[in-house]
């Protein structure tokens, strides 16, 4: 390996990027004391991992109360809000006063009064909504990918500076950082049991996740909201929004270094209806490399019938591993594999976040989210575009992917799919 770069296990060691809040291996932490004040929390985006959320921080600590809810459709919370307030009884306090709905409900949820927000509305909007938050002074739990374009990634970054400076709690929903298999196994990668390394082979193919086709009276605007992840705007494409967890994965084991460059393609086989399907790819592949000569190769589809894979395979001078679904080392002196205690890595987050607000030291993981973030859209751009594009490029695009205004009434076709080759780097 070339002296002039430092190898990966050098640049963890050092700890550079890193910081309390972003330790590779977090402490497991207690849940606070009983009589400790009463937190309210405040639910904005009523999908699915809303709810799951909002139940996990109900039961994250004692003292906490659902106070507020908002969301883009009334009926979303209609559905949801019977089923939240039966799981978490006396601490669901959600009133019709404290009931938002509307573009402004994040305003409305955040101004309630609430201690804690958990921001898990589109990912177009999760910029936006933790401005908002951070600018009031209330805590964020904020679901994962941090923002769909690089003005939004730049501008979370700025935000996870001013919730640190603020002792703001500011954790993103990259949950299996909070597993402890993972911690166990990215904390011996760091430690050195795979020597440095060379190669890495992610991926998150599956079938299709839910689309929505359109309904009659629905708007341009609001049939795109209603099958959000399924148009780019509104999700950064499946890539930026679905494998962007193994692509955290990969940046964990790097210890948070940044690839110098990208490679990729990607398209549409069977996402062939732009109502049901909007203009987002159905497959990528992708090759990361960084500065020590390490790469990492992507793969990740959206295609029923086809076979599943979801992994991180790391390849170093010393072993090889499955980091994400064995957790084995088999290296050339030894092999290992957990054995240990295994959790709910979701309901892990939310009473690391909860403990650390009570301990006056809050959970702050905005910087390492919004990199691993660019990072997959970093793999989104080379795939739409078919260029080899650096980290840095990408991060200084300004390619702004959000409309700037809003209107029921307003136009909005949907975009023809990216084409690499045509469709140019901004």
């Amino acid at each position: 390996m070339n002296n002039l770069h430092s190898t990966r296990r050098d640049f963890v060691k050092s700890g550079s990027l890193l910081s309390a809040g972003t330790l590779l291996s977090a402490p497991h932490i207690a849940k606070a004391a009983k009589d400790d004040k009463v937190l309210k929390i405040g639910l904005v985006g009523i999908g699915g991992r809303g709810s799951g959320a909002a139940a996990q921080a109900m039961g994250a600590d004692e003292n906490v109360a659902l106070t507020a809810i908002g969301d883009l459709f009334e009926d979303r919370i209609s559905l949801r809000s019977r089923i939240l307030q039966a799981r978490g009884r006396d601490k669901y306090q959600v009133t019709p006063e404290t009931t938002f709905s509307g573009f402004d409900a994040y305003k409305k949820v955040i101004d309630s009064g609430v201690d804690v927000v958990i921001l898990t509305s589109p990912p177009a909007f999760r910029p936006e909504h933790l401005a908002y938050a951070v600018e009031k002074g209330v805590h964020c739990f904020f679901e994962k990918p941090v923002a769909v374009d690089a003005p939004g990634v730049r501008k979370v970054i700025d935000l996870a500076k001013k919730a640190k400076e603020k002792k703001l709690g500011f954790m993103s929903g990259f949950c299996w950082r909070h597993h402890y298999p993972k911690q166990e196994i990215f904390k011996r990668i760091q430690d050195g049991a795979l020597g440095d390394l060379r190669a890495m082979y992610s991926t998150y193919n599956g079938g299709e996740v839910w689309k929505k086709t359109r309904e009659e009276g629905w708007g341009d605007l609001e049939a795109q909201m209603r099958n959000w992840n399924a148009h780019l705007w509104l999700s950064g494409d499946s890539i930026v929004e679905q494998a962007v967890h193994c692509i955290d994965m990969m940046q964990w084991a790097m210890g948070e270094q940044l690839p110098v460059h990208a490679e990729g393609s990607g398209g549409r086989q069977v996402y062939d209806d732009p109502d049901k399907y909007g203009n987002i790819y159905d497959h990528f592949a992708c090759v990361y490399q960084w500065e020590n000569g390490a790469k990492g190769y992507h793969f990740s589809r959206q295609q029923n019938g086809t076979f599943g894979s979801y992994e991180l395979e790391l390849f170093g001078t010393k072993g090889v591993c499955s980091a994400k679904n064995r957790h084995t080392i088999i290296g050339d002196d030894e092999s290992w594999r957990y054995r240990g205690p295994k959790n709910d890595m979701y309901q892990t987050e939310h009473d690391e976040l909860f403990a650390s607000i009570r301990s006056g030291d809050p959970f702050n993981d905005g910087e390492r989210s919004a990199h691993s973030t660019m990072v997959a859209i970093l793999g989104r751009m080379v795939a739409y575009t078919g260029q080899k594009i650096s980290y840095q490029d990408a991060l200084n695009s300004k390619e702004s992917l959000v409309p700037a205004t809003f209107d029921w009434d307003q136009s909005m076709p949907t975009p023809e799919p990216p084409v690499p080759g045509v469709t140019r780097f901004v």
